[in-house]
């Protein structure tokens, strides 16, 4: 029997429209039966650094929750770039996922001429679950017992200040950045492979100013080598309690903080993603958790999908700027 055009549209919309319907009834179907293997998780960066940390202790209560474990492999280099592509190439059917950085998915978009993924195509960013405020710490060796005085002592000496970070393109890095931006001084970045090197170059004055997540600094600051002057966010951490915000110390244009985020491969159904989500949030809200992020000068967030996603895109932007106005030349 013949059809007619009209007859072969319609006909065509129907078959897409069961194909999407079928689509749909198996990512949801996948879902509820999800986990039903063991998760990989690859977080780009080394074991027992400070997102490394964070990640075991709230992965290791999503995989009591979920009742399947989680295997965390880590794969640094590049700034995370490195383990952040291999996540973005696995197969979307929530058994990989990764461990999605502020520098991976947010700040190198605009760093590196090609990252070998994008951020916001290749990846689906299911909640960002740890918030790591700047602190800006100098070594005791320096002359200056307050925020203020660090900002005059770095116009009375331009470019005679030196800062410490985890590398190209971290947080860290463009947190010194800004507060060059923010207060006009002239600061120059020194970037650290090992992050353990750079505590007994503070302490020693070799590199005397640090803006870093707290777990870079803690040994600095607990043998009493270093001092803070303040945390770059709205209010003081749990781990610094004396420490008062950028606000309380007169510079409240600089807020500056670094997060970790748990992402998939774009294509991921959005069934798992939603239930990972709802697993982040429930984990982040035992008591237990958010002290252990607490004791290590990090912050439990978390948000719906949708946000989440627009949160990444606005971080993207922000990130951006910083780098451009900073003039910091691209990454081959």
């Amino acid at each position: 029997m013949l059809l007619d055009r009209k007859s072969l549209i319609a006909a065509g919309l129907v078959a897409a429209g069961l194909g999407f319907c079928t689509f749909v009834l198996a990512g949801a179907a996948s879902a509820q039966n999800y986990p039903d293997r063991p998760i990989t998780v690859i977080i780009p960066f080394a074991g027992g650094s400070a997102s490394d940390v964070v990640s075991r202790v709230m992965l290791a209560k999503m995989s009591k929750s979920m009742g399947q474990s989680i295997v965390i492999e880590n794969r640094p280099g590049a700034g995370g770039n490195t383990g952040t592509a291999v996540g973005a190439k696995a197969a979307p059917d929530g058994y990989t996922l990764i461990g999605g950085g502020s520098g991976p998915i947010a700040a190198n978009a605009t760093l590196y001429k090609n990252l070998g993924y994008d951020p916001l195509k290749d990846l689906e960013i299911i909640s960002p679950f740890a918030g790591f405020t700047i602190v800006v710490v100098a070594s005791k060796t320096l002359p200056v017992h307050s925020l203020k005085e660090l900002i005059a002592y770095a116009k009375e000496n331009p470019g005679k200040l030196d800062y410490g970070s985890v590398g190209i393109g971290s947080s860290q890095h463009l947190a010194g950045e800004y507060f060059n931006q923010v207060t006009g001084v002239k600061t120059n970045h020194v970037p650290y492979r090992n992050i353990n090197q750079y505590g007994p170059d503070l302490i020693a004055g070799i590199v005397p100013v640090g803006f870093n997540w707290y777990p870079n600094i803690s040994g600095a600051i607990e043998s009493k080598g270093a001092v803070t002057f303040a945390v770059a966010g709205d209010k003081r951490l749990a781990a610094l309690p004396d420490t008062p915000t950028t606000t309380e110390a007169g510079l409240p244009e600089y807020k500056m903080t670094g997060w970790f985020a748990l992402a998939a491969p774009g294509g991921t159904p959005r069934p798992i993603l939603e239930k990972l989500n709802g697993e982040i949030a429930a984990a982040l809200s035992d008591p237990a958790v958010r002290q252990s992020f607490a004791n290590l000068g990090a912050e439990t967030m978390s948000m719906p999908l949708d946000q989440a996603k627009k949160f990444q895109i606005d971080e993207i932007k922000t990130f951006r700027d910083i780098i451009t106005k900073a003039g910091i030349p691209l990454i081959d």
